[in-house]
C-alpha cells in the first residue's frame, strides 16, 4: 500500500507530528510518498526509519497511490485537489490549520485515520468540481475548482458590471464588486461570508452570490449544476481578477468565460463518525445558543 503526503509546510514545532504519522504508516507496512518540497523542510529534523519515496508534481502520482493525505488547513487541501486531478485518488485532510472545514480530521486522530485507511472503514464523499472555459488559456492544466470561481474587481478600482447567462439565456446584470459561483462544497466558504446559503454537498446545484452588490434587491440564487453559466464583463478598467479557489489571474475584460460542472469529481475521505451536519455544528457553531 502506498499513500502520498502533501503539505505546503508546517511549523518546526509540528514536525514531531509528521514523525508520528510516518511511524503509523510504517507500522502498517505502508510506503509514504512525500511531496519533495515538503520533505525538504523536515528531513533534517526527524529520523525516518522506513521505506519512503518522494514526488514533485501531479504527473508523478499514478494508480498505485491508494490515498493522498493533506497536512494543513483547507487551503492546503485545495492545493491537493490540483495534484489529484482526474485520477480519482481519495483525499484525506488532517487539520493543522485553523478552521478545518474540509480538512476536518484532527491531528490527534492520526492513529484512527491510518487505521481506517488500512481497514477500509472510511466513507467517501464525492464532491462536484467547477470547470472554467475561456477563449484563451487560463490556469494551465487545472481549470477547475472545488470551492468556487470568482470574478472580482481589481484592488480599489470601481465596481464592475457582470452580465450573467444560464445556457445562453439572460439571468441578471450584477453591479457589484464581484460575483461568486460556488459548488455545494464551497457554499460554506467565501459565498457564505457574502450571505450565500449553506447547501448540502449532494444537492447537485451551484450557488451564484454577488460580492457587495450595488442594488438592494439582488440576492444569491441556487441553480441546477447542469447549467452552463457564462459572463460578459464591463468596467472602467481593462481587466479584472479571476480566481479558482486560492489561485488567481488578472484577465482582460474582453475574455469570454463560461462555468460548468467538471466531468470528474473529487473523493474526500470521511471517518464514519463524521458527517456534514456534525461539521456544521462543530466548525461553524451551527445552532449554538446558550439557552440550549
Amino acid at each position: 500500500m502506498r499513500i502520498a503526503i502533501y503539505s505546503r509546510g508546517l511549523e518546526p514545532n509540528l514536525h514531531q507530528g509528521i514523525k508520528l504519522l510516518l511511524d503509523e504508516l510504517f507500522a502498517y507496512n505502508i510506503e509514504p510518498v512525500i511531496f519533495q518540497d515538503f520533505f525538504n523542510q523536515f528531513y533534517c529534523s526527524i529520523k525516518i526509519e522506513g521505506k519512503y519515496s518522494t514526488f514533485n508534481c501531479a504527473d508523478d502520482l499514478d494508480e498505485e497511490i491508494d490515498c493522498i493525505i493533506s497536512l494543513g488547513g483547507d487551503g492546503t487541501l485545495l492545493d491537493t485537489v490540483t495534484l489529484v486531478r482526474d485520477k480519482g485518488i481519495p483525499v484525506l485532510g488532517i487539520n493543522y490549520g485553523r478552521l478545518g472545514f474540509l480538512a476536518s480530521i484532527g491531528k490527534d486522530e492520526l492513529h484512527t485515520a491510518v487505521d481506517a485507511l488500512v481497514n477500509r472503514t472510511y466513507m467517501i464523499d464525492q464532491r462536484t468540481l467547477l470547470h472554467l472555459d475561456a477563449n484563451m488559456p487560463l490556469f494551465d492544466k487545472v481549470p477547475y475548482a472545488l470551492n468556487e470561481i470568482t470574478l472580482h474587481k481589481k484592488d480599489t478600482s470601481p465596481m464592475i458590471k457582470i452580465h450573467t447567462y444560464l445556457n445562453g439565456e439572460f439571468l441578471n446584470t450584477y453591479w457589484a464588486d464581484g460575483l461568486i459561483v460556488a459548488t455545494p462544497t464551497g457554499s460554506t466558504g467565501y459565498s457564505l461570508s457574502c450571505n450565500g446559503p449553506v447547501v448540502f454537498p449532494d444537492s447537485a446545484s451551484f450557488v451564484i452570490t454577488p460580492v457587495s452588490p450595488h442594488n438592494l434587491n439582488i440576492r444569491p440564487i441556487i441553480v441546477p449544476d447542469d447549467n452552463i453559466i457564462s459572463f460578459e464583463i464591463e468596467g472602467r478598467t481593462d481587466g479584472f481578477l479571476l480566481t479558482l479557489d486560492s489561485r488567481r489571474e488578472i484577465v482582460d475584460k474582453e475574455v469570454q468565460l463560461a462555468v460548468k460542472k467538471e466531468t470528474f469529481g473529487i473523493n474526500l475521505v470521511r471517518l464514519n463518525e463524521n458527517n456534514f451536519l456534525q461539521t456544521l455544528r462543530n466548525k461553524l457553531s451551527w445552532g449554538l445558543d446558550k439557552r440550549n
